[in-house]
């Protein structure tokens, strides 16, 4: 169902050694990837300080960017759980500083109780 969910713009959880040597350069010293989801080519990554997220762009997707989000810059989060006849479950965080929140799809069944709880783990 991976291919069904990326064409929804629903998340999937992804392989959090694969992302320790891929964000190798970005992390800080202490700083480890807690949890990790795929949207597409775009990545949400929660390590241990910060939420990364990754906008891949163009064709080629060589071009990336990465927007770094401390977790005391959170304000607050919140969560939309799937319905009967809603095929996704939502996710919103709003920074301090911005206006609209910050938004992503995850497919249901998914895990966004455990990005809800890292969320909660790491802000609260």
């Amino acid at each position: 169902m991976g291919i069904f969910n990326a064409i929804l713009g629903n998340a999937s959880e992804m392989d959090q050694e694969a992302l320790q040597k891929e964000y190798s350069k970005l992390l800080c010293e202490g700083e480890q990837i807690e949890a990790a989801y795929k949207l597409i080519r775009d990545k949400w990554v929660f390590t241990n300080k910060r939420l990364i997220i990754q906008d891949i762009q163009g064709i080629t997707g060589k071009k990336r960017e990465y927007m770094s989000i401390p977790y005391r810059s959170i304000e607050r989060f919140s969560i939309e759980t799937a319905g009967n006849f809603d095929l996704d479950a939502d996710m919103k965080i709003w920074i301090r500083g911005k206006k609209e929140p910050i938004e992503q799809n995850f497919a249901r069944g998914s895990a966004i109780f455990e990005v809800h709880q890292t969320l909660a783990k790491f802000v609260l």
